[in-house]
């Protein structure tokens, strides 16, 4: 038996984190990760405060300011903190930035509705900046205060001058480079999110001025329409069925309203708001949309005798096929509960009800006053049906093995297997032809590594639907491998790889089949994408060869930056080999590079903005192909030009590719 290794744990062990202390040692409990994202997130906290004020009644425009240095600056016209002692004697606006879960949205009186109560704003991203800087404008006088190195007060709130009817506030913050990997803040990443709070704030200007590049950026968003032209925008480039809806309503003290179009694809977007906060993983107001939309559908199609007595009630998925809606709640702080530190998902009960009798009552009424786009809409709803009844039908076959003698014969001389039947260690490499097929077979991991090459032309899913998918061999045959059904039947505890890796040559070609299969796995099999189990390799670019024949050394570049690095520390007479296709390296190097856990690097696909995914899947995958083309020679190159900005580094090199990213994440 191994001895223990004596710790002390008496009272000297136990520590007390004092004030933002806690923050600065566990930063990732409080805005998620210290990467890219949890830095983007230090904005949203407080460009949030601004946006508290607005949907209290204050203020009618929001600035925010990228300045040279990264520093970022969030200016808003609302009351203004409060100024004066604090109960603690300290200046309130002192208390506000540097004590956790301080603030007016805990209480009865500061907030009727507020998006801020779990993130506890302005003190954690004071925690977690080198210096930052606090202006009031309230009472006819100008007030600030500066904190420097995690939160610490520079001297007091001090009185700087007079104001005329100026009120509000603006705070200046850098972050610090000693908590997060990067401090270099993308505009477009930004720009998406304040766009997306203009839509949800009907009628309220933000700016975004960006002054880093010469000449500087500046943006303005402001609609009129609010989040019925929200809904334009995301169906924009699609071809819509009928004119948006908007319904809204309040139900015990919740304001609801949701806008919705139809468009002729295969997939809905759903986006819900609750006090201008994103709910990514959804919640009761979900539901009760959900609920009270197939309700509102099944009533009409029994009315009309569209749906007989025989004929079962459609199910959700089939009256919200091609349906693109956002739901946006007021929801009073008393009530309101998120599940999660995080705000993502939504807990409050009584918005199931609000929303749901919103929706039922007035989408009823709806469809009974628009009787042709009502009965186009149950006819399509039928055809999502009889389509989903055939790829559920599928499903189960593959399980019992019946499908044209079970999928063993579908797959049969395509699938090379893994030996192992434990999929939480199974890898599937998807592989762009014959040739690299067969050198990642030889060279792979026989134990967990499967490979499936890829001989046929992929489908675009973006506008096919569940029958046509069905009858595509390359995509069935991904269905059948992968394990776990296809659309709404997808069951992602029943996929047999914990990695699905897309594997391609590093040129146009290689990106539009990494494109198509993207697509795929976005539109029919989301989950998987979602759980960050969807994958692309990278394999080299160039090999420099150097040194005599018993020093002779190779290294691997996989930039044009890397590369000069090489050849520049290089011995005289080295040589450089381009690696034009996959087919061109042989099956050690293919494992050695590309495939062998602990060299290769591997770029996890993830979906953060779901609204700017959907864009770029349509402008990708749409109809119109100038688009997608000028998009893929402007934004895919293999060769990762700036592999820092997209790459973290994590277990065994695997890191984070967001396909919504501007042109510099993408390189």
């Amino acid at each position: 038996m191994t001895k223990k290794k004596e710790i002390s744990y008496n009272e000297s062990d136990i520590k007390i984190l004092e004030g933002l202390e806690a923050v600065r040692v566990r930063p990732g409990m409080y805005i998620g990760s210290t990467d890219t994202r949890g830095l983007h997130h230090l904005v949203w906290e407080i460009v949030d405060n601004a946006v508290d004020e607005i949907l209290a009644g204050y203020g009618d425009s929001i600035k925010v300011i990228i300045h040279q240095d990264n520093s970022i600056t969030v200016v808003d016209h609302g009351r203004g903190m409060p100024v004066g002692m604090h109960a603690s004697g300290k200046p309130t606006p002192e208390v506000i930035l540097t004590v956790l879960h301080a603030g007016g949205k805990f209480g009865q009186g500061g907030y009727k509705t507020a998006g801020g109560l779990h993130g506890v704003g302005s003190s954690v991203v004071n925690a977690l900046s080198e210096r930052l800087t606090v202006e009031i404008n309230r009472d006819g006088y100008k007030y600030r205060e500066n904190f420097e190195n995690g939160g610490k007060p520079v001297g007091s709130l001090k009185k700087i001058g007079k104001t005329k009817d100026q009120t509000g506030t603006t705070i200046t913050f850098k972050p610090d480079p000693t908590i997060f990997s990067t401090t270099v803040y993308k505009f477009q990443t930004i720009a998406d999110r304040l766009r997306e709070s203009a839509f949800l704030l009907k009628g309220i200007k933000i700016t975004l001025i960006d002054e880093r590049p010469d000449p500087q950026i500046i943006e303005e968003y402001q609609y009129k329409d609010g989040i019925k032209e929200f809904v334009d925008y995301l169906n924009e480039g699609k071809a819509v069925i009928g004119k948006v809806i908007y319904f809204d309503g309040e139900q015990q003290g919740i304001e609801v309203e949701v806008a919705a179009q139809y468009n002729d694809g295969y997939s809905e977007t759903l986006l819900s708001f609750v006090n201008n906060v994103r709910t990514p993983d959804g919640g009761t107001h979900e539901t009760g949309m959900k609920v009270a939309w197939t309700k509102a559908f099944n009533d009409y199609a029994r009315k009309t005798g569209l749906l007989k007595e025989k004929d079962p009630n459609f199910d959700g998925s089939d009256v919200r096929e091609g349906l693109s809606v956002v739901i946006n709640l007021r929801v009073p702080e008393n009530i309101l509960q998120f599940e999660g530190q995080t705000k993502e998902k939504l807990g409050t009960i009584e918005a199931r009800s609000a929303v749901g009798s919103v929706i039922e009552e007035q989408l009823g009424r709806y469809l009974m006053e628009n009787g042709d786009f009502a009965q186009n809409l149950v006819r399509k709803a039928l055809r999502a049906r009889e389509a989903r009844q055939a790829a559920r039908k599928a499903r189960d076959e593959s399980r019992s093995g019946k499908k044209k003698k079970g999928k063993e014969f579908l797959l049969s001389g395509k699938l090379t297997p893994a030996q192992s039947k434990d999929a939480s260690k199974k890898e599937l490499f998807l592989v762009e032809g014959d040739s690299a097929g067969g050198s990642a077979k030889q060279g792979r991991s026989r134990k967990f590594q499967a490979v499936l090459p890829l001989r046929g032309k992929v489908l675009n899913t973006e506008k096919a639907g569940l029958e046509e998918l069905l009858k595509n061999e390359e995509i069935s045959t991904m269905i059948y491998t992968i394990g776990a059904g296809v659309g709404t039947d997808f069951n992602i505890k029943d996929a047999a790889y914990n990695k699905v890796i897309i594997m391609t040559d590093a040129d146009d070609d290689g990106a539009h089949i990494q494109t198509l299969l993207l697509t795929f796995f976005y539109k029919y099999m989301r989950p998987l994408v979602e759980a960050g189990r969807v994958y692309i390799a990278l394999p080299p670019l160039y090999k420099v060869t150097s040194g005599a024949k018993k020093n002779k050394k190779e290294e691997f570049a996989w930039t044009n930056e890397e590369l000069a690095e090489l050849t520049k520390k290089a011995a005289r007479g080295y040589t450089i080999t381009r690696y034009k296709g996959l087919g061109e390296m042989d099956a050690n190097l293919l494992w050695e590079t590309t495939m062998d856990p602990d060299q290769r690097t591997l770029i996890r696909v993830k979906i953060e903005d779901a609204a700017l995914a959907e864009k770029r899947v349509t402008i990708l995958m749409g109809d119109q192909v100038a688009p997608r083309r000028k998009w893929i020679e402007d934004n895919v190159a293999f060769s990762l030009d700036e592999a820092g900005s997209i790459l973290d580094t994590v277990n065994g090199n695997d890191g984070t590719y967001h396909p919504e990213l501007d042109k510099k994440e993408a390189n």
